[in-house]
């Protein structure tokens, strides 16, 4: 936590000295709510950008983010045989059957994972104009995996989501949080390919650096309309020893404003993306999910409320839509194992959700001044994958001082 304390230290000496304006609405706020996934965070990742128009002044933002991700052991074979496949093809993936005994006589592929830890990833942006329609972002990503405890994993911690689970919904220890015993960090995947990663608790991650350009055309005809949109370029540049990489994508989002009467006002925002992961590797990489494109969606409503200072309240309902991290057709002939007689649900969620879709629900709010601007989230999944279950963030934003 020392790390935490000592980067708000010195965001709130640049707070002290900051003389601009961050209180002029520029489309609709959002910080990186991008989910704290175990194989997510090594890569770049694309988070949408629903400003119309780029930074009036350069400025810096600092965030973190406080994800639970909880994955109990589970072994997965890949068996090669094609009829193997045909059959597992029409039979449920829990009423398979498989009898692994050597490559030569029963080939498949093999991986397993267990997931156990409350990510904190801190991200650092700076932005800049580079002309009247174009700005650049640099980000640099990194991680530590911790156990969660109170009070700095309030809401995130293995406790408030099991006190959740006991007194609201899903009963006691529905997934076998408890069972494996809370507030641990176990973090531990052996890839198909017999590459291991194994990392301890407040282990130091830097995952990467991203730039991100964002170019913003006007025509007239929308612009009169009140809408706004925006085209993205990412590059990121992986530094994990586990994935260096890089990865490239491109995005488009487009941004509707209303105005009312009281001069608050309502925006609603949808950005497509899709990103090229590993398009070139520098060494030798885990595989991280076969899915080399991921795509993303995103839709949000914000309203906006001004104060007679002119400092604003936004509100933000999001929902984010991530395509699956590994090849659908695997999930037709996969065999699963793990301890299921332990723990009657959600134990082979550590390679089942690889093969789905990721969708979450988040809200936002920000208030900005003329001096600083304050971002919090809360994320939800909605498929119960928990990676994360349940995440929250918070950011500060403040621009150079002249």
């Amino acid at each position: 936590m020392f790390r935490i304390f000592f980067y708000l230290s010195i965001f709130w000496g640049l707070v002290a000295q900051s003389q601009n304006n961050t209180g002029i609405k520029n489309g609709i706020d959002k910080i990186s709510i991008l989910p704290t996934h175990h194989f997510g965070m090594f890569s770049g990742r694309i988070n949408q950008n629903f400003s119309v128009r780029p930074v009036s002044k350069s400025e810096f933002t600092f965030s973190i983010h406080s994800g639970n991700n909880f994955h109990p052991f589970v072994e997965a074979y890949l068996p090669e045989s094609p009829e193997i496949r045909a059959n597992f093809a029409g039979t449920i993936w829990y009423n398979r059957q498989f009898n692994y005994v050597d490559q030569e006589t029963t080939p498949a592929d093999y991986f397993r994972i267990v997931i156990g830890a409350v990510f904190k990833e801190f991200r650092a942006s700076f932005k800049t104009r580079l002309s009247s329609k174009s700005e650049l972002q640099i980000t640099i990503r990194s991680f530590v995996p911790t156990e969660g405890h109170y009070p700095f994993s309030f809401f995130t911690s293995d406790e408030s989501i099991e006190w959740f689970h006991d007194n609201i919904a899903g009963g006691k220890d529905p997934f076998g949080r408890r069972y494996y015993g809370l507030n641990k960090v176990d973090i531990d995947y052996t890839d198909r390919n017999g590459k291991r990663m194994q990392i301890g608790r407040n282990q130091f991650v830097f995952t990467g650096i991203d730039l991100n350009h964002h170019w913003y055309p006007q025509i007239k005809i929308l612009n009169k309309n009140n809408i706004n949109f925006n085209f993205g370029s990412h590059l990121s540049i992986n530094t994990a020893s586990y994935n260096p990489s890089t990865d490239f994508g491109l995005s488009a989002n487009l941004i509707k404003t209303w105005t009312l009467k009281n001069k608050n006002e309502f925006r609603l925002g949808y950005g497509i993306s899709g990103l090229r992961k590993n398009l070139i590797n520098f060494g030798d990489v885990m595989e991280l999910g076969n899915n080399k494109l991921l795509g993303g969606f995103e839709a949000i409503l914000e309203f906006t409320k001004y104060t007679q200072m002119r400092n604003y309240h936004a509100f933000g309902l999001n929902y984010q839509y991530q395509t699956r991290y590994s090849k659908q057709t695997e999930a037709g002939y996969y065999f699963l194992v793990g301890e299921w007689d332990a723990i009657h649900s959600g134990w082979q969620h550590g390679v089942e959700q690889l093969y789905k879709n990721q969708s979450t629900w988040n809200f936002l709010y920000t208030y900005a001044t003329k001096k600083i601007k304050l971002s919090l989230y809360a994320k939800q999944d909605l498929l119960v994958n928990n990676a994360p279950d349940f995440q929250t963030g918070i950011g500060i934003t403040i621009p150079f001082t002249n």
